[in-house]
């Protein structure tokens, strides 16, 4: 495998600690050619100015976070940008929008920036506007004055109708310009932040922009949508925007998961009447979440738009699908991904002949085994603790200790604190051993 060191390290200290990896996961992706096709033609659309929405259904397991990291991966090697939000009861409920908002960039990533790259977009965006005035030859690049109120008004142009819809965007990005020429950096961050929609900025920082307040729910789409505008202009053909985990709903009292199944439905629809192009739109849930009572199918017009044949054989599935699903692992699939990762760990170790040799495919298969045996036979719910097990006690211990046999050396223990609850409830023993979130 070609990869670097730090790469290398980075993805293996995520699987040590049973997380996914936030980048290298072309190294790990097992079964997921099948939608590369569809998601590069998504891609394409987005890129010349449209929208796409996807939903990934999968049980606990299945791989719906590595699918939407890979692909947002897949995004920003084609210069995207791409924000993974995780929706949550308390932190990030689908009805706030301005939560979303402001959780999206944070998150904010591109091909050499992991997160918080609003300012960097941001400054690219006003590069390219100061360039496009330049390049008309009638300013000259030492006249500041002139060249920020000129770049100023190509600002106002480029945003349009956004300009209207919300003014506060342009107001603040205006002063943001001003205050960056004149070496403010005080001021400019605490712009960035409110356009960021971040609270408790400095009453001082706002009146610089004209603007009151905080960013509220029915600017938080507007602002989304001038993000597009910025994202598109500054050489980014798109966003990938992923709300992971929308299966909590579920769990939310029924009057906020009513609003916030009227928000995911009202987002889809701009989505298709393009008042966001340049948004791949991107959910995950479980299936009890799409076809239960507690969820999609509480709102029969959310439901109508993401209804999708799942009666046929899985073999035929469609990827160009609203809809899509993930079967989960088997045991093959759980032996593949563990011959990918101990490869790539072998690719850094010591003594890279000795990791093969030792912890051979038949030894994979034997853990694999062994793993899904403790978790009550479930192999779709074995991959995270599969993975966590060879990196963390199988392989370190190989790697570190010459004399080292996971044959002799190594009998595999799972204890519940380590478990998720849903690992826990696979390994319950009888009913009364399962815990129930009430």
């Amino acid at each position: 495998m070609n990869v670097s060191p730090q790469r290398r390290r980075e993805i293996l200290d995520a699987l040590r600690r049973g997380t996914v990896p936030s980048q290298g996961l072309d190294v790990l992706a097992v079964g997921l050619d099948r939608f590369a096709p569809a998601f590069d033609e998504d891609l394409d659309r987005v890129a010349s100015g449209g929208g796409a929405f996807k939903a990934i259904r999968g049980e606990y397991g299945a791989g719906k976070t590595f699918l939407t990291r890979w692909l947002a991966e897949r995004a920003k090697a084609r210069g995207f940008a791409a924000s993974e939000v995780q929706i949550s009861e308390t932190d990030t409920p689908p009805h706030r929008y301005q939560t979303i908002y402001r959780r999206l960039v944070e998150h904010l990533s591109t091909s050499s920036m992991r997160g918080g790259a609003l300012r960097s977009v941001v400054d690219s965006w006003f590069f390219a506007l100061e360039d496009d005035v330049l390049s008309a030859g009638d300013v000259a690049e030492d006249d500041t004055d002139e060249l920020t109120r000129r770049t100023a008004e190509l600002m106002e142009r480029r945003l349009g109708h956004l300009t209207r819809a919300a003014p506060a965007f342009a107001a603040v990005l205006r002063a943001y310009h001003a205050a960056t020429t004149q070496g403010d950096r005080a001021t400019a961050d605490g712009l960035l932040a409110w356009l960021g929609g971040q609270p408790h900025v400095a009453a001082s920082v706002k009146r610089a922009a004209g603007v009151k307040g905080d960013l509220d729910h029915d600017a938080a789409l507007s602002f989304l949508a001038g993000l597009l505008t910025i994202l598109r202009d500054a050489g980014y053909p798109g966003l990938v925007l992923v709300l992971d985990e929308v299966e909590t709903m579920q769990r939310m009292r029924s009057d906020v998961r009513d609003k916030g199944l009227e928000a995911l439905r009202k987002l889809i629809d701009d989505l298709y009447e393009n008042r966001f192009p340049g948004l791949a739109l991107v959910i995950t849930g479980t299936p009890a979440f799409f076809d239960g009572p507690q969820g999609v199918q509480r709102l029969p017009p959310l439901a109508q738009r993401l209804a999708t044949d799942f009666a046929t054989d899985a073999r035929f599935d469609n990827p160009r699908a609203v809809q899509i699903r993930l079967p989960g692992f088997t045991r093959d699939g759980l032996i593949e991904i563990g011959r990918r990762v101990r490869d790539l760990y072998a690719a850094g170790a010591s003594d890279p002949a000795r990791i093969a040799r030792v912890v051979d495919d038949d030894y994979l298969a034997t853990l694999a085994d062994a793993v899904t045996g403790s978790l009550g036979g479930k192999v779709g719910v074995a991959p995270r603790l599969y993975i966590k097990k060879l990196v963390g006690e199988v392989l370190d211990r190989v790697d570190l200790h010459a004399d080292f046999d996971p044959r002799r050396n190594y009998e595999l223990t799972v204890r519940d604190v380590e478990l998720t609850p849903v690992e826990r409830n696979a390994r319950a023993a009888t009913p009364d051993d399962i815990d129930l979130d009430l």
